[in-house]
Formats: C-alpha cells, structure tokens, sequence
C-alpha cells in the first residue's frame, strides 16, 4: 500500500467531488479492486468518505471537510514552480494572481521543500515562442480567459486565409491552448466545435448570452484529435527527392518533423557520393516548392512532373533576376 496514492485519492475526492471507483482508477492508474481497497482504508483510518448508491452515484467527503495540504515530496515541491509559469500567465492577465498563489503555497511548505522550490524557481525560465518569430499581439485573449471562465458567448470578427477574409461570428468559448507560443481558442459556433487562432481576432465583444460546455468535453482530448485531422488534412500529396548529405542534415532545420521522418523511414542510397532518394508528405506544388527551395543545391526533386517544374521555373527567375543566362 502506498501513502502517497492514499494522500492522491483523498486530494482528488476534495478537488473533484462525488466520483466512482472506475473514475477514481483510471484517474490514479489502479486497479478497480485496488480503488476499493484504499477508499476503505480512507474511511478505516477516520477520513469520513462516504458512498452514493445507484446510477450517478458514487464516492465523496463529507460536505465541508477539508485536508491540509501535507505529505508533499521534493519532487512535487519542485514541479510546484512549473505551474502557471510567468510568461503564459502574463498573457491570460493572471500574472499577479500567480505570483500570489505561488506565494501563499511557499508559505505552506515546510523550510526544507520551500528552499528546494525557490532553488528550482531559480534555475528555469519558459519562453515559449519559437526561434525566429516575434510573440503574437493578442489584446484579446484576457477578455476569452473571463468568457471561458463565465461561459459567456462572444462576437468576434475574425481574419482568416480564405475569402471571405474577415467574417463575423457569435463563440462560445470551451478552453485556451499554447502551442508553440501561439494561442488557439476552442469554441463553438452556430453548428460545431472550431479552433480559433487569438492573434487572428479583429474584435471581441462579450454578448449578454450564457452557454454551458457539453457534459464531458475534455480539451486535451479535443486538441489532440484537432491535431491529428490538421495532420490529415494537411498533407494531400507526395513527392520522390533526392538529397546530399549536407541536405540530409539540413532537413530538421527546413522542413516540419513528419518530412523528416519520412525521409529517415523510406530513404535509399543512389550512387556512391551519400546521396539518397526518399518520399515525402506534400501540402501543394507552391507550399513543396517554397520549402525545398530553402536546401539550395543539396535537393533534387525527381517527381512529380508538376513540383519539379516549378522548382526549375523558380530557379530560372532567380537566375534572370541575377544576370545569368
């Protein structure tokens, strides 16, 4: 028996309430049985969990009671300062709400965990937008927080890649995502759930309409499944390249990861100078273009006949615009 998964479970019931065994278990990665065995032991040693019988039912604590928080090692000590980093708390305008949170958790601590948090506060620092790209102006992005969190529905115009370039749209905010230094907005609109990227709002305006989220909507669970349709939808095409050496090792630099996995999965020599042939995802002739042109003179592509003409068109302009025959 661990004391550690019996402080997680009786932490969990007071965070999240009424819950049933099979949610207690696949929650701390138990067993079912094993769920029932510490929720008895809860109750063996004082702590008054009780449980509710029939559909919906389940296990809770007693209204009203109340654990301190105790029993944290050194390592959730120092995870503790991984929580609501300054940077992305900056951004959802909670940065002195954080600030005085993670205050008042030190204060908690005993001396010895205390130290080992500061210590780790010290010694990292997030900075999540990508290299060579300024962070996004996104003024809105407080107002989405104080929607997500209200359930409030907003009206928004929005900018996007495709005609019509602004529209107009009445959201009704689910969660807040950081990608890459990027924030995105999971809201629904009049018929389904979209993604929304917050640096592409025009306006916002918070309507008087209130909206609940639909019962069990998990946003980890919704991005990741937006992610791979965005994965899907994105590449529609394929094309057979060779690449030097010195191209090889250029490709993570240039291209996103799952062309360089392809490259590392379905890559054959060709003669005896390193070079490689391999088949790559492709969004479209431009897109492929533009982005194989950054390897110069270590890529070739040998189909299809459509993107090796344009590569070839491309490097005729440019050999005109230099003054070369």
């Amino acid at each position: 028996m661990s004391a550690g998964r019996l402080l997680s479970l009786l932490l969990l019931l007071q965070s999240r309430g009424r819950m049933s065994a099979r949610q207690i278990a696949d929650e701390l990665g138990i067993s079912v049985r094993t769920a029932y065995r510490d929720l008895a032991r809860l109750q063996t040693a004082g702590v008054p969990v009780y449980a509710e019988p029939g559909r919906g039912g389940g296990y809770q604590l007693l209204d009203g009671y109340r654990t301190r928080l105790t029993g944290m090692s050194e390592g959730e000590a120092r995870a503790l300062f991984f929580a609501g980093l300054p940077g992305p708390a900056a951004d959802l305008g909670l940065a002195a709400e954080v600030t005085a949170a993670r205050l008042k958790l030190l204060a908690a601590l005993p001396t010895g965990l205390r130290e080992e948090a500061a210590r780790t506060a010290a010694v990292f620092h997030l900075d999540a937008p990508g290299w060579y790209r300024e962070p996004e102006p996104t003024p809105h992005l407080p107002l989405f927080v104080d929607a997500v969190l209200t359930r409030r529905a907003v009206d928004v115009r929005y900018r996007r890649w495709r005609a019509p370039h602004e529209v107009n749209r009445r959201l009704r905010p689910y969660g807040l995502v950081l990608k890459s230094g990027i924030w995105y907005l999971a809201a629904a609109g009049k018929s389904r759930i979209a993604t929304y990227r917050v640096a592409q709002v025009v306006d916002a305006v918070v309507s008087d309409e209130r909206f609940d989220r639909p019962q069990g909507f998990d946003l980890g669970a919704y991005w990741t499944s937006y992610l791979d349709d965005f994965q899907a939808r994105r590449y529609t095409g394929t094309a057979t390249v060779r690449l030097s050496p010195r191209g090889r090792r250029r490709l993570p630099d240039n291209v996103p990861p799952e062309v360089v996995r392809a490259v590392d999965s379905t890559a054959t020599a060709v003669g005896d100078d390193g070079w490689i042939e391999a088949v790559i995802p492709t969004e479209s002739t431009d897109h492929a273009c533009g982005e194989l042109l950054r390897l110069g003179i270590d890529v070739e592509v040998v189909a299809p006949a459509e993107l090796r003409q344009a590569m070839a068109a491309t490097v005729g302009v440019l050999a005109q615009a230099y003054g070369l025959p």
